[in-house]
């Protein structure tokens, strides 16, 4: 196996974008739509779209929310009639609770940039090592790689907790908990395990059989940072704490990924979004961040939801991850995104997600035998007591996929930064045609394409495609527009139809925009799929 650099991951992508290579030209730009929250009169703080709504509300009833600021501001707004000081936040900025009142007050205050609800976070439900080439990277047959198995690669698992199991028996280093119910770092639910066991479940004796499924990086090393309650949610500065904890600890335990298998509604846009700007800090210090789309994708009525990527899948930092059906073959001409599976673009930004798809459908995975999940769904457990195996489908398990092969190719190339790590992957991705760039995007991650992309990788930064939360416009004079070159041999246009090749992308199985009601009527548990 290779042997990682011990150097700590650079705080600023090293100099890029020279010229684009022989083999690809990726040219990714973003287009900020108005998100509607500026006030018209003056300046005022910029609110979420559920907290705008509140507002409407005749008493609106107590709420926490989630403000960035100065020390000096967060204390006075703190001592503020009809607020109370729940939570200082590691990175700058505090959660609040406020009154009604006091929410009007926050929502005047021009010394304020941006409010937020700390919302609600989800875990996302849903062949996968064959399909990926995670067994050929084993093996040694991708030349740019050698034979790697994610040894010395250390991927933060922030979930619902995760327990001990054979398969990963010794390799779990670090057990936080941040949720404040005075628990151990256990998985009471049972999804954390679930998504460690597909980043790095390795063989063990006596677990099952010898088919035992095994994880795409079975030798990367585990670091559980605990942020969901044992019924799957939890609330948004826990994961944000979860995340900068990982940004403190990266050298410590030699974390080069984080996986996020969990959403909140899009109520904002991510400039503004307290998960996205935790993301973005990961990923400027050097932490590859794969995060689940979300399993919204399509109504009841069996109609495409468009604009229906959950946060922080919206971030353009973050690695955002949809859904593919393998149909329980390593052939990839069967290959369909998941109709469940999240669609871009962005609700707010109208940014193109996902950016890449994995395996996602009726995966087998780690148990947690006493957790939520196994107690509720009995019939998904495969095997019994601390060795038993646990079935589901959805992003989530996408996510943990596409993190485990981000280890296998941070264990070959350990040199490359977050972008690079992103643009190999989407480089050298499967495409979609029946599912498009918003369903799909750049398309099926395959491992075995990866040679030809990493050698001309050209050395992108963050200052040439991923812009700054507190940045300005942005660099490129044509938005949203993909031009994969010689890759896939296509334009996608953005005007006021997509249009991809000859086919507009658009119709009256769509919804769109104001259809979707990202509230606290969604009933997130109930949307969880759990088979097809």
């Amino acid at each position: 196996m290779s042997t990682p650099q011990r150097t700590d991951p650079s705080l600023t992508f090293p100099g890029i974008a020279r010229s684009l290579s022989d083999t690809f030209v990726l040219a990714l730009a973003f287009v900020m739509a108005s998100s509607g929250v500026a006030s018209a009169q003056g300046r005022q703080p910029r609110l979420s779209s559920d907290l705008r709504a509140k507002l409407q509300d005749r008493d609106p009833a107590p709420v926490d929310v989630i403000v960035n600021g100065s020390p000096a501001l967060l204390d006075r707004l703190s001592r503020g009639e009809g607020v109370r000081l729940k939570k200082s936040l590691t990175a700058g900025g505090a959660v609040l609770e406020v009154s009604g009142e006091a929410l009007r007050a926050l929502a005047a205050n021009p010394e304020v940039d941006a409010v937020a609800a700390d919302a609600r976070v989800q875990s996302h439900l849903a062949t996968t090592t064959a399909t990926t080439g995670a067994e050929q990277a084993w093996a040694g047959l991708i030349p740019t790689l050698g034979a790697v198995d994610g040894e010395g690669v250390g991927v933060a698992i922030i979930d619902s907790g995760v327990v001990s199991h054979p398969a990963i028996a010794g390799r779990v280093v670090a057990n936080f908990n941040f949720v404040n119910d005075r628990g151990s770092a256990d998985d009471g639910y049972g999804h954390g395990t679930h998504i460690a066991g597909i980043v790095a479940a390795a063989s063990a004796r006596g677990v099952l059989s010898a088919a035992a499924p095994t994880g795409m990086a079975p030798q990367a090393h585990l670091i559980n940072l605990r942020a969901l309650k044992a019924d799957g949610s939890g609330q948004a500065s826990d994961v944000i704490e979860a995340i900068d904890a990982a940004i403190r600890l990266r050298k410590v335990f030699k974390i080069r990924v984080i996986n996020l298998s969990l959403g909140a509604a899009p109520t904002q846009s991510w400039r503004d979004d307290p998960l996205c700007q935790a993301v973005e800090r990961a990923v400027r210090s050097g932490i590859v961040v794969v995060a689940s789309a979300g399993n919204y994708g399509q109504s009841p009525e069996q109609k495409t939801i468009l604009g229906s990527v959950t946060s922080p899948g919206i971030s353009p930092h973050a690695i955002t991850v949809g859904a593919i059906r393998t149909h329980g073959t390593a052939d990839r001409s069967d290959d369909v995104v998941a109709p469940w599976s999240s669609r871009g673009p962005t609700f707010v930004d109208h940014l193109l997600k996902p950016d890449v798809v994995a395996p996602g459908s009726k995966i087998v995975s780690l148990a947690a035998p006493r957790s939520t999940l196994a107690t509720q769904f009995p019939d998904r457990m495969v095997g019994q007591g601390r060795n038993a195996y646990f079935e589901m489908s959805g992003t989530s398990m996408a996510a943990a996929a596409v993190s485990g092969a981000v280890a296998l190719l941070l264990d070959g190339q350990p040199g490359l930064n977050p972008l690079q790590v992103k643009l190999a992957l989407q480089a050298s991705a499967t495409f979609l045609p029946t599912a498009g760039v918003l369903g799909g995007g750049a398309g099926s991650i395959d491992l075995e394409k990866l040679a030809n992309s990493i050698v001309k990788l050209p050395a992108y930064t963050a200052a040439d495609l991923l812009p700054s939360h507190s940045s300005g416009a942005l660099r490129s004079a044509n938005p949203l527009t993909i031009v994969w070159s010689e890759l896939h041999g296509a334009t996608i246009v953005w005007t006021d139809t997509i249009v991809w090749s000859d086919t507009i992308v658009w119709s009256d199985t769509i919804v769109w925009s104001d259809t979707i009601v990202w509230s606290d009527t969604i009933v997130w548990s109930d949307t969880i799929v759990w088979s097809e």
